[in-house]
């Protein structure tokens, strides 16, 4: 394909999803009239760049304070050998998987059943009240498990003397591996349970013929922190971040994912649309709550 050949390509590309942003809105918009709502919040995976803002912009949406899915994830390239992705990760994160492996006690099972889902939520629900977040209710997570059956998701369970220390739900999609819902139990904190499962999850999705994996979310990483940009690449250079980052409700589980290694992608942002004056105080009172949980 010469240059104007990619050039017709990306401008045909970018008319359709204006169209196609215009045409949702529209019809939204009228939905949103019948059913007396005050503004309409799009929550897209596209990746965050000019163009994509623009044309939200010029459709009068404003960025949302809060997001509704992680705008900013964690990517790792799983298409290398298993030994290849084990020099890449942190030094700490790959001792630890190495000691679970060694412990007797300790395994990984996988499950498809939907009992399982229950022994997950128990666990989830723990996860919610500690980090303070809102989990999905029980139903929607029966519901996420039946979707994507019989080939598309497995539920992983990191057990440890009889005792489920963390569970996850890994998802398959499009050459991808998802991390999608994970929790774990203050239980047994030494016992490297949930390294080793996601250690697992991703040997699981490269079994699938997946090239990526995808950790989910991570917090935003600024210029000021001891987390550093390198060809695309994030390296930890020290874990004693400054103040601002060591206090915000994912950095540890940030911290986790990127030392499995990785890069970053980044989504656009959670968009509003306004339709009454009243938005403009709920987006206050959001504001509000994001200052007080740090995000």
């Amino acid at each position: 394909m010469n240059q104007k050949s990619k050039i017709k390509n990306q401008n045909d590309k970018l008319k359709f999803k204006n169209v196609l942003i215009q045409k949702l809105t529209e019809h939204l918009k009228v939905r949103a009239k019948q059913e007396k709502c005050c503004f309409l919040r799009v929550a897209t995976t596209w990746e965050r760049n000019q163009e994509s803002q623009d044309i939200f912009k010029s459709l009068g949406f404003k960025q949302a304070p809060f997001h509704t899915h992680p705008e900013l994830t964690w990517l790792l390239d799983i298409s290398q050998t298993e030994e290849n992705l084990l020099k890449e990760m942190r030094k700490t994160t790959r001792y630890l998987i190495k000691q679970g492996e060694k412990l007797p006690d300790l395994k990984i099972e996988k499950s498809t059943l939907k009992k399982d889902v229950t022994v997950f939520n128990q666990i989830y629900q723990e996860t919610a009240q500690r980090q303070g977040f809102t989990p999905f209710s029980l139903d929607y997570l029966e519901k996420e498990l039946a979707a994507f059956l019989p080939e598309n998701i497995i539920i992983l369970k990191a057990i440890w003397q009889n005792k489920v220390l963390s569970a996850a739900f890994i998802i398959f999609w499009q050459g991808i591996g998802f991390y999608h819902q994970g929790a774990s139990s203050h239980q047994e904190s030494k016992v490297p349970a949930t390294y080793l499962m996601q250690w697992q999850a991703i040997k699981e999705a490269k079994k699938k013929g997946c090239t990526l994996y995808n950790f989910w979310g991570i917090m935003e990483i600024n210029q000021k922190s001891k987390i550093k940009s390198q060809k695309h690449r994030l390296k930890i250079k020290n874990e004693k971040a400054d103040n601002n980052l060591t206090k915000h409700p994912w950095y540890g589980l940030s911290l986790f994912k990127m030392g499995f290694g990785g890069y970053t992608k980044e989504y656009l942002k959670t968009q509003d649309l306004p339709f009454s004056l009243r938005y403009y105080l709920i987006r206050y009172f959001e504001f509000l709550r994001k200052i007080k949980r740090r995000l």
